[in-house]
């Protein structure tokens, strides 16, 4: 062919490579089902917010059938501010009285779940808010050492201990996302209980036996020095994981989502990612090309 015309198509040859590149991994995953946990700084900004969200209307429209938990911190820290209430952490775990588990059970699905929820239906997918009370059982945590040393209780806050996914299931099997808050129900009482969206997110995704378990976060990934990007380490099995945490190369907030990632494996989740949502598209570019973008942990 003359070398003039295809230079002039060019670019759009280019994309069709990358439709090519993107069809074997099409081929393998529809029908399965992808947990996608995403909060942090990648929530912040709205641009952002809506290119995830197109992107997971992207996954459901090639017949992968995403499930969403978020994250909504911020949100909530905003909310206590405007109640005139101060937030409160220990050891990482937001001290969650009575007034607080009202803004923090309030803001998360009244505000954060549904502005989701409504974001991927104006883009033409199909997603439904369900409550995290509907999911996740949990149980109170146990009082934290404060900086004094002393015990804190940290109130309603909880782990998740036992789930009713029906609502999840029939979400999916009606082709719709289900869109899912951070919310559990107290086993015994059904009081509502904050609990740790990163490892609510990765249990759930062992208990659906997903295909793949998405951490959507403000990090590139498992990096060997959180300064430097070229660090980014794009493969781990779970022995390389546990022995970067040992070597306190992996430190920090990344050592729960770490060992919450291997919880899932352990359950039987075939692959987590840990990619940035501040990179555009960072989601299909994970799942879609060859060399990925962020760090995947395998069994």
């Amino acid at each position: 062919m003359n070398q003039a015309i295809l230079k002039t198509f060019a670019l759009q040859i280019e994309k069709a490579g990358v439709l090519i590149e993107a069809l074997p991994y099409l081929q393998r995953f529809r029908g399965q089902t992808f947990l996608i946990k995403f909060g942090g700084s990648a929530m912040d900004d709205p641009e952002l917010v809506q290119g995830l969200l197109r992107d997971i209307v992207f996954l459901e429209v090639a017949g992968i059938n995403p499930v969403v938990v978020h994250g909504g911190g911020k949100a909530i820290s905003k909310a206590m501010t405007e109640a005139g209430l101060e937030a409160k952490f220990v050891g990482g775990l937001r001290v969650t009285d009575e007034r607080t588990i009202d803004i923090v059970e309030r803001v998360l699905f009244d505000v954060v779940n549904r502005d989701l929820v409504e974001t991927i239906n104006r883009f033409g997918g199909r997603a439904v808010g369900v409550h995290g009370r509907d999911v996740f059982i949990g149980r109170k945590n146990a009082p934290v050492k404060g900086e004094d040393g002393e015990p804190v209780d940290l109130g309603f806050v909880g782990s998740v201990h036992n789930f009713r996914e029906e609502a999840v299931e029939a979400a999916v099997a009606r082709e719709e996302v289900p869109v899912i808050s951070p919310v559990a129900a107290e086993e015994g009482t059904g009081a509502a209980l904050n609990v740790n969206a990163d490892i609510a997110a990765a249990s759930l995704a062992g208990r659906l036996k997903a295909a793949k378990f998405v951490y959507i976060s403000d990090v590139l990934g498992v990096m060997r020095d959180p300064a430097d990007a070229s660090s980014l380490i794009p493969t781990l099995d779970r022995a390389g994981a546990e022995r970067l945490v040992n070597e306190r190369v992996i430190t920090g907030g990344m050592i729960p989502k770490v060992r919450s990632a291997i919880s899932a494996l352990d359950a039987g989740v075939q692959k987590v990612h840990m990619i940035d949502g501040r990179i555009p598209h960072s989601l299909l570019l994970e799942i879609f090309t060859r060399s990925g973008i962020g760090t995947e942990i395998l069994p």
